[in-house]
């Protein structure tokens, strides 16, 4: 099978550690190579990056226009900052390469849509990294809501809330102090908690409504939200994202990471559900399914633990490989229900209509 070659743009901890390491498999101690796909090189405004990324066997460019004029390139993985995602991805498209970016793919909708039509009329594929859609035991809770398990779901609760920001260190970084990022709660977390929700139910949110947490933490951006949401199947439910509730320590502020599914036959409660973790022995918490049928209850197994990063990366080279090339819509959608979150926060909580 022909891979896809992939060249990283910008190149943290998070792109070394998560996507070369696991979503490229460069981590040879852990995984195989992936069939469709391969990182061959990146680059990053730190140069101090280099050796991170050639001690994993990857090539060093010399900056993002090396990395789009080589044409043993066929794609590139945007891992920046939020604010410059559309920029990159926009030169990018133009260049003739597909993009997976992190999200949100863009800080404003007139960006985003720019780069959705980009793709479309370039027939290139662009696909946001909406990664917990491929963990496997959210892949099982959404297929127990979809057979009627939990008989009528009337309810549920998806939440990332956690301590950061605490420290002047933290306080600085782009999450904290600059709300143009949407490094925030609301654009750093809540957009996993809306593409999970719509994911488990099948269904897109079309409106909702916000208001923020009290302000306690010296942070320039928004310290948590609380978000009410109505889908287009009719199903209500609400999300919960803090950067201020220190949740213990972090194990279990890793297995609160995830969400709790009401329906009158039942209960399903998500642990560790909601982060980067992929079900893997040596993660630092088990990511558990537990289904309270409210007289009995138990851990819902699953018949195959995949990365999560990998599924994602496969599921792009695919789309290359298959000419059904994604087009960014999810991730367009997605920026608007963290737009229109802050929307509401700042009116008071008011509706705003999503779709």
């Amino acid at each position: 099978m022909k891979k896809i070659r992939y060249g990283m743009i910008g190149f943290g901890g998070i792109a070394e550690n998560r996507i070369a390491k696991e979503g490229f498999a460069c981590d040879s101690s852990r995984f195989a190579k992936l069939k469709e796909a391969e990182l061959v090189g990146a680059t990053d405004r730190n140069p101090s990056r280099r050796e991170a990324a050639e001690a994993l066997g990857v090539k060093w460019y010399d900056g993002i226009d090396a990395v789009l004029s080589d044409p043993e390139l066929s794609a590139v993985y945007v891992a920046t900052n939020n604010g410059s995602h559309a920029e990159i991805v926009i030169q990018a498209l133009k260049a003739g390469k597909h993009v997976l970016v992190e999200k949100p793919m863009a800080v404003d909708a007139r960006s985003a849509e720019q780069m959705h039509t980009l793709a479309v009329e370039r027939q290139l594929s662009l696909m946001v990294d909406h990664m917990m859609t491929a963990n496997s035991w959210n892949v099982k809770a959404r297929e127990l809501v979809a057979k009627g398990e939990l008989g009528t779901v009337n309810d549920s609760c998806f939440h990332m809330e956690f301590s950061y920001g605490s420290t002047p260190e933290e306080a600085a970084t782009w999450r904290c102090s600059d709300p143009k990022e949407f490094g925030g709660p609301i654009g750093d977390v809540a957009s996993h908690c809306f593409y999970m929700a719509e994911f488990i139910f099948q269904s897109r949110i079309c409106e909702l409504a916000c208001c923020y947490y009290p302000k306690t933490m010296a942070i320039k951006a928004e310290d948590g939200a609380y978000v009410k949401y109505r889908m287009k199947n009719g199903l209500t439910g609400s999300v919960r994202v803090a950067f201020s509730e220190p949740r213990g320590g972090l194990q279990s502020t890793l297995d609160n990471l995830g969400y709790e599914i009401f329906g009158t036959g039942g209960v399903l409660r998500g642990h560790a559900t909601l982060f980067q973790l992929s079900g893997h022995p040596d993660e630092p918490v088990p990511v558990r399914l537990e289904f309270d049928r409210f007289h009995t209850s138990g851990c819902v197994k699953v018949d195959r633990v995949l990365n999560i990063y990998q599924q994602i990366v496969r599921q792009h080279a695919r789309s290359i490989l298959d000419r059904k090339p994604f087009v960014g819509e999810d991730g367009l959608h997605n920026l608007k229900l963290v737009l229109a979150a802050h929307e509401s926060a700042r009116d008071g909580g008011k509706i705003v209509k999503t779709v």
